[in-house]
């Protein structure tokens, strides 16, 4: 019988993806769909073979062109963060910053009823076009573009999570979220300063609201594609 990659076995298999969701839990991620979601998804196809006996740690692992596919417990931090009050309601429409190795994307898939994932890099883009074609995911498009300057076009979002830190939120992502909707995205805490927490955006019929979260390391937020 021949085993897909997908399913994995070994250091991939689902039984490590099981202890992974166990420590996520052990750690504070209460939301059980994110728990399943990230049970579902097989991170060992979104790292280098060499690494992929490493890919349920709670670490972050580099993926090519100076970029990380972020730590377990960060992905799951966020999107929980994303979902609060909404039990077995999904996210609605989502706009990504920054696809990266398409991980976040397909984890988003799970939970929300369409994901747009926007990548400035194009040969990481293809990468994660070429992870991503097993999983045959349906409700995921990917653009390469800018993600400063978010999707205009696909707007309003009910959630926006940006992979990467800004020195401060580009106005274009705050005024592409739908009213009602949440933003999550690591930004720094002072301008020009090395720290960086999550920060977490509400949009209201009378404005925005913000609350800070944890401190974290994210790759920064850079302008125009290649």
């Amino acid at each position: 019988m021949t085993v897909s990659r997908a399913h994995g076995i070994g250091f991939t298999s689902q039984r490590t993806r099981d202890r992974m969701v166990e420590r996520l839990r052990a750690k504070g991620i209460r939301d059980e769909a994110v728990l399943a979601a990230m049970g579902e998804v097989p991170r060992h196809l979104f790292v280098d073979e060499a690494l992929a006996s490493r890919a349920y740690e709670d670490t972050a692992l580099p993926i090519g062109f100076e970029q990380t596919i972020s730590q377990p417990f960060v992905v799951a931090l966020m999107i929980q963060a994303l979902r609060a009050g909404r039990n077995d309601v999904p996210l609605g429409k989502v706009l990504e910053i920054g696809t990266g190795c398409g991980y976040q994307a397909a984890v988003l898939s799970r939970l929300a009823k369409e994901v747009y994932s926007i990548e400035r890099i194009g040969g990481l883009l293809t990468k994660a076009r070429s992870n991503l074609r097993e999983l045959r995911i349906a409700n995921l498009r990917m653009v390469h573009g800018d993600g400063a300057n978010g999707l205009p076009e696909a707007a309003p979002f009910d959630a926006i999570i940006s992979a990467a830190a800004a020195q401060v939120l580009p106005v274009a992502l705050k005024s592409q979220l739908a009213v009602g909707g949440r933003l999550i995205a690591p930004l720094h805490v002072s301008a020009g300063g090395p720290d960086q927490a999550l920060c977490l955006i509400e949009r209201s019929a009378s404005g925005f609201s913000e609350q800070w979260l944890d401190p974290v390391r994210f790759v920064p937020l850079r302008a125009g594609k290649q």
